[in-house]
């Protein structure tokens, strides 16, 4: 088992992290907000929104959800070409923002297929986050992101890797190379829509980014763990 990523004074009653059944939305009104908001439609997968709706109830049962409100989700299994930022509304079912976000640029071109934690690596990390505060920096107004998961994304500060708008996320991009410009590593978004979008998702809220690999699915510290008192996410072996 790795280090520990929660201290012991996080860690409320036993929380079962791989179950549907979670506190806060449950797994009948999940299902109901799912169909109900068409997401299939739009391209975000039943199986990616159950795991970004795992990771949210987790991440509420151990009060780090000031605002549990709001989920966003990244779907980088899908192509910078197509809009998979999804930000939801899950108390007045609403899809609040679906549009491009980058991927880091030595994770690949069209498609994001490599990851990493590393500094200086310009690739995207995977897994759950909290979204902090905001700031004004080289790439103007911009959130910095709590990485949640051990080893996966947990030196997202370290890194700078916030979320921040680019003008190379620009629809004009696809139609002229097949895909949208690439990040340092950020989950950039459009110019246009960067501050009203920081602004509904900023001050604790999940941001679950996700693709289709199988080392951080078979290692995600919530995806595949028992949230005990005492220990943090213990990764299965």
């Amino acid at each position: 088992m790795g280090k520990l990523f929660f201290d012991k004074s996080d860690l409320p009653s036993t929380v079962t992290c791989t179950t549907s059944e979670q506190p806060g939305i449950n797994a009948a009104v999940k299902f109901s907000l799912y169909d109900s908001l068409r997401l299939g439609t739009l391209g975000l997968g039943r199986q990616v929104f159950d795991y970004a709706m795992q990771g949210f109830n987790c991440m509420k049962a151990m009060g780090k959800l000031s605002n549990e409100q709001i989920i966003s989700i990244v779907d980088y299994s899908k192509p910078s070409s197509q809009k998979r930022l999804f930000i939801i509304d899950l108390k007045n079912y609403k899809i609040l923002f679906n549009t491009y976000v980058a991927h880091g640029m030595q994770s690949g071109k069209e498609f994001a297929s490599q990851f990493s934690n590393t500094p200086e690596s310009n690739k995207s990390s995977l897994g759950f986050y909290e979204t902090l505060g905001t700031y004004m920096g080289g790439n103007g107004y911009s959130l910095r992101l709590q990485g949640m998961e051990n080893g996966i994304n947990d030196n997202a500060n370290k890194r700078d890797i916030v979320m921040h708008g680019a003008r190379y996320v620009d629809e004009r991009l696809i139609h002229s190379q097949g895909y949208i410009g690439r990040s340092w590593g950020c989950p950039a978004v459009p110019p246009q829509l960067n501050r009203s979008i920081i602004d509904k998702i900023k001050n604790g809220t999940c941001l679950f980014i996700f693709s289709q690999n199988s080392r951080y699915l078979s290692h995600s510290q919530i995806l595949n763990s028992i949230y005990t008192p005492g220990y943090a996410f213990n990764q299965k072996s």
